[in-house]
């Protein structure tokens, strides 16, 4: 039977019960332990009679002996304490009262959207051997630049191809006489096309990149057309855009001006030889956009309006929610996929149109052509530059303004609004 001494041979030991009950006799003037029911059926009463509680401090790392022995004596057991050999010195004397660490090992409740992007510092920063092959891919671009001026400057200075500018000058006369200048009617369809179009070209592009939706519009009486509030102002600025369009066309033809961007000869294509030539040998051709287009803008623009636009129209209303869903054999026909491989390259086109389209502007002439463009006017003032600058605040103020806290009241008016 182990006694109070074997407690104090180890004073850094712990205590623990033990799992079976052993008999005491009790000492003189001591009472024995109270027995209860027997553990067997037909046995004794348990404990077996002459038990007695166990008595002396208990030293415990992580118990008062006092509560020790209150916990062997409701027991009946006696208090059983061990060596502990491998625990160090530095963990026994350790504070009890602070936790021990832990690692949290459960899903924290946060959706992915609510994940904290990574700071700016930890993002990745292209590598010395990218960023010079970067600066050598730009390096080549402007030799093979410098190489084409040099060569088409050099193709221009022989006899034959000095003919063939002046047989082809760039331009030709039109067929059908039209009205020189520009209506205003052509001005605010300009503006209209390129407030439309510049936040359309945003939206497709946030459409493509946006994997999950936050804010979402639902169709009135459709409850399965639910889109992205994204997609529905990408859609609602193509609606615009082709209502714009149409007036612009049907103005076009009405008025006569359509001559100035339909070819009605063959001779476009030698002539838009030649002012590309003239175009990239610096030697540019005359400008005289204010009675004629030359031919290579004729191509441009009819390519723009009559080409890239219809397609774009084409393969946007064949990927939205109002194509007919049971209309099998057209579907079949017109498959989805050859919407979506067309769709990307024609934004691309239209991105490259503008591009090329405004660095001419300003080179050709700008305060000139911004006058054509905006005021109505073949003259060398700053009205049509001052009406350009409004033209761009308002599209800034547009395109900041492209976001579900003002795009939902807008919503709302035509469907129903609804979060994730």
């Amino acid at each position: 039977m182990s006694t109070p001494d074997a407690a104090s041979a180890a004073p850094e030991a712990v205590a623990t019960p033990v799992a079976a009950a052993a008999a005491v006799t009790p000492a003189p003037g001591e009472s024995s332990v109270r027995r209860g029911l027997p553990r067997v059926a037909g046995g004794e009463p348990w404990p077996p009679a002459g038990t007695a509680p166990a008595s002396g401090d208990v030293s415990s790392r992580s118990a008062s002996p006092s509560s020790l022995d209150d916990r062997a004596s409701d027991v009946g057991a006696l208090v059983v304490v061990q060596p502990e050999a491998s625990a160090p010195a530095a963990l026994l004397s350790a504070d009890l009262d602070t936790p021990l660490p832990w690692t949290r090992t459960v899903w924290n409740g946060r959706a992915p959207r609510h994940v904290a992007a990574a700071p700016a510092s930890a993002r990745r920063l292209p590598t010395w051997p990218q960023a010079i092959a970067g600066l050598l891919a730009a390096a080549a671009l402007g030799l093979v630049a410098g190489a084409a001026i040099a060569f088409v400057r050099t193709l221009l200075s022989f006899p034959f191809m000095q003919d063939f500018l002046a047989a082809f000058p760039g331009e030709y006369e039109p067929a059908i006489a039209v009205e020189p200048g520009f209506a205003p009617w052509v001005n605010w369809a300009h503006f209209f096309n390129m407030f439309l179009i510049v936040l359309i070209i945003r939206s497709g592009l946030r459409v493509r990149s946006e994997k999950r939706p936050t804010v979402f519009w639902t169709p009135r009486g459709n409850q399965k057309g639910k889109i992205s509030l994204t997609l529905w102002f990408h859609q609602a600025l193509d609606l615009l855009w082709i209502i714009n369009g149409v007036i612009f066309v049907v103005l076009l033809f009405v008025t006569g001006h359509w001559v100035r961007i339909v070819p009605t000869s063959w001779e476009v294509f030698p002539n838009a030889l030649s002012a590309a030539l003239q175009y990239v040998s610096f030697d540019w051709p005359h400008e005289n956009g204010w009675n004629n287009y030359n031919s290579l803008q004729q191509l441009a623009y009819f390519a723009t309006v009559f080409i890239a636009a219809p397609l774009a129209v084409a393969t946007g209303f064949r990927m939205s929610g109002l194509w007919p869903k049971k209309a099998e054999k057209l579907s079949k026909a017109y498959p989805v996929e050859w919407a979506r491989a067309l769709h990307f390259p024609i934004m691309l086109y239209f991105v490259a149109f503008i591009i090329a389209h405004v660095a001419l502007v300003m080179l050709t002439g700008f305060l000139r052509n911004l006058n054509h463009m905006y005021a109505s006017q073949d003259a060398v003032t700053w009205t049509g530059f001052w009406v350009f600058i409004a033209s761009l605040v308002v599209l800034a103020v547009a395109w900041f303004a492209a976001r579900p806290l003002v795009l939902a009241p807008i919503a709302k008016l035509f469907g129903q609004v609804s979060g994730r």
